[in-house]
């Protein structure tokens, strides 16, 4: 049995799919579906069992035939200002479930964020040795930072997975509101205004358009994820990303290619409460994850970008 927390999530569904793929379907799922559309990313997906996040616990305890706790759930909004909530929710709760599966011997994958890189001012590595040096810029990022101190102080390095996701986008994440990828907002954009508008720069060193990310397709890691789940041996804290960033423009444009469209983007001034939390640059060092003899055959940003597009965006059924 795998357990996919997060499961009707945007990464954890689509994790959910490439499983599915492989045949495996004694899987659990487990997640918070409340008043959202998280729903609809469950429709045509082979699992086991479904059960609320606060049952979890409860289902797990006395089970002797768990293979894998894959623990994607969290809450992912950047914005979010509860700061007890997102303490609880992805920390302790994450520890807990990190402590159930080492007593078990069952396999531990957790979700970590490059959000804890802060501004990246001292870069991007995921050695041991330097996780503690990050200071995040929001509460969102310091939550992921605490449990992965937690896995450093507690001499867990050898016993779980965690994952520093860079910015992921692809099908699936379209009940995350205001936290939606920038593809898939200027998708809606284009069709509403034939335009895109992205925000100024407000650093010297980068234009307007030309502040840059390491952007990833969630099928890509749903790949990886995957193998991970194959290979035990590994373990330790890794970035995924594509180790390669990618300005907001070179974004913008492969949209409008993908749509067959001619480019056309505003810049327009940042809110004010994102001016001091901005990360101008991010990309991930791959180093200590290719070292672990993973196949790694990302898309390009514009191959995604149009699988995204023109598979997903522009069909009825947009669901992966």
């Amino acid at each position: 049995m795998i357990i996919v927390t997060g499961g009707a999530g945007f990464i954890g569904s689509v994790i959910v799919s490439r499983l599915n793929q492989a045949g495996i379907k004694d899987i659990v799922i487990s997640d918070s579906l409340k008043q959202t559309e998280k729903w609809k990313n469950l429709v045509g997906k082979q699992y086991a069992l479904y059960i609320d996040k606060s049952e979890l616990f409860q289902f797990i305890k006395d089970r002797n035939d768990i293979k894998c706790i894959i623990h994607m759930g969290a809450c992912s909004s950047t914005t979010e200002k509860d700061a007890d909530y997102l303490a609880m929710n992805n920390y302790r709760y994450s520890i807990s479930l990190a402590q159930f599966a080492i007593s078990k011997n069952i396999r531990f994958i957790y979700a970590s964020s490059a959000a804890t890189y802060g501004d990246g001012s001292k870069g991007f590595s995921d050695s041991p040795e330097k996780i503690r040096d990050y200071k995040p810029l929001n509460m969102y990022g310091y939550s992921k930072q605490m449990m992965d101190e937690w896995v450093l102080q507690n001499n867990m390095l050898d016993k779980v997975v965690g994952i520093k996701f860079f910015n992921v986008f692809g099908p699936n994440e379209y009940h995350k509101g205001d936290m939606t990828s920038v593809v898939f907002k200027s998708y809606y954009q284009i069709l509403a205004e034939s335009k895109i508008r992205l925000f100024k720069s407000y650093h010297s060193e980068y234009a307007d358009g030309e502040q840059k990310r390491d952007f990833i397709y969630v099928k890509d890691c749903a790949e990886i994820i995957f193998q991970l789940i194959e290979h035990p041996e590994i373990n330790g804290i890794f970035n995924l990303g594509t180790g390669q960033c990618r300005s907001w423009k070179d974004l913008a444009n492969a949209v409008f290619q993908a749509m067959d469209k001619e480019s056309s983007i505003d810049f327009i001034d940042m809110p004010e409460h994102l001016k001091e939390k901005y990360q101008y640059y991010t990309q991930a060092d791959m180093t200590q994850l290719k070292s672990k003899g993973l196949d790694f055959n990302f898309m390009s940003l514009e191959e995604a970008v149009k699988d995204y597009v023109q598979n997903y965006l522009m069909k009825e059924q947009k669901h992966l």
